[in-house]
């Protein structure tokens, strides 16, 4: 079962148990999400497609963690006009575990089960 969700104004194929990266949400790390903004559902060759959301549908997702992507470097350079302008920018991004999708076609899940916590060995 796989469904499409529409956040950060971008439109993304899920997965019970999956991990994406979507724009950065202001929501604290562990929180639990309900996005409603479903565009289309499908289980076990049925699809429904919304108009533009499928009524009734849901999917919850538990915000893992924040961070920020490489950095993309920005160069301007007009020639023979001693003009250079350097810039960076390192865009923010929320990662999230898609825990559940609920619809009228059925509902599928999945457990976070989060990593275990780094200890460095004693030398």
């Amino acid at each position: 079962m796989y469904a499409v969700i529409k956040t950060g104004g971008k439109q993304y194929r899920v997965s019970a148990g999956d991990k994406i990266k979507v724009e950065q949400i202001a929501a604290d790390v562990g929180q639990e999400l309900v996005f409603t903004e479903v565009l289309a559902v499908a289980s076990e060759g049925k699809i429904a497609v919304g108009t533009p959301l499928v009524s009734g549908a849901t999917v919850k997702v538990n915000v893992i963690v924040h961070g920020l992507h490489d950095k993309v470097r920005i160069f301007k350079m007009r020639r023979r006009k001693h003009y250079q302008k350097r810039q960076g920018h390192r865009q923010a991004y929320t990662t999230l575990f898609i825990s559940e999708i609920n619809s009228s076609l059925g509902t599928a899940s999945a457990v976070y089960t989060a990593p275990a916590a780094y200890t460095p060995e004693a030398k």
